[in-house]
């Protein structure tokens, strides 16, 4: 006997047609730390609607693309970040904002990503990006469409993961100091922590980081060189490291 064929199993009077067409993208929103200060990758549109305004990176998901590969390529597109850079970022799906009137041109649903990666380059404008900038978090102005209430779901996301997961490494070089880690908590939560207690805090961790081998970091404070860590294995902190 014949397997059914899938596509032939709709009713015969379906008609796509029927319903109204709508469009999808995926808006990303991209941090690190520059500076010591918590950035966010921004660019200036080139074309309308919102010609000349700032918005966080992104566009139209293709027919045979899925939003997670748009995610990538409007990152290298739109920046100049080479797609090597974009494909190892830690890249993860925020939300989906739907509200019908969020884009001017047409009903447009947005998958929203957030990217981190440690020290990234300067980026370059792209595509239908006529600038692209990194800007410190906060002092950004007001953004396109719903790009204010993304940006801010974001941080908000990326605060709160800090708490009960390894994310704060995502910020750090293959090979960093307590102090740099500490630096992220510091830059994203927008608190000042304890040294020893943070540091007590995160050794006794069970595989959050892992110590290096070789000579330590001379930091350039007037303390003794920094030991070397590297993320270690786990990915959930037990106990949660909260925020003050």
């Amino acid at each position: 006997m014949t397997a059914p064929d899938r596509q032939s199993s709709h009713p015969p009077d379906y008609d796509p047609r029927a319903f109204p067409p709508f469009a999808v993208t995926v808006d990303l929103a991209v941090f690190t730390l520059r500076a010591d200060r918590l950035q966010v990758l921004l660019v200036r549109r080139g074309e309308a609607p919102y010609q000349g305004d700032w918005a966080l990176p992104g566009g139209f998901v293709r027919p045979r693309e899925s939003a997670g590969g748009a995610a990538r390529r409007e990152l290298a597109e739109e920046t100049g970040l080479s797609e090597a850079t974009a494909a190892h970022l830690h890249l993860e799906q925020l939300a989906t904002y739907s509200d019908p009137d969020r884009d001017p041109r047409m009903r447009v649903v947005s998958v929203a990503y957030t990217a981190l990666g440690p020290g990234l380059p300067e980026p370059r404008g792209g595509g239908d990006a006529a600038d692209a900038q990194w800007l410190p978090y906060g002092t950004q102005g007001p953004l396109a469409f719903d790009h204010d209430t993304i940006l801010a779901d974001a941080h908000r996301r990326i605060g709160a993961k800090l708490e009960y997961t390894c994310l704060a490494t995502a910020f750090c070089p293959p090979v960093f100091t307590l102090g740099e880690l500490r630096g992220v908590y510091e830059a994203v939560w927008g608190v000042e922590l304890d040294r020893p207690n943070f540091r007590r805090k995160v050794l006794s961790t069970p595989g959050f980081v892992q110590a290096v081998d070789g000579p330590p970091k001379l930091t350039g404070g007037r303390g003794k060189p920094a030991a070397l860590y590297r993320a270690g294995g786990a990915t959930a902190l037990h106990p949660p490291l909260l925020r003050p």
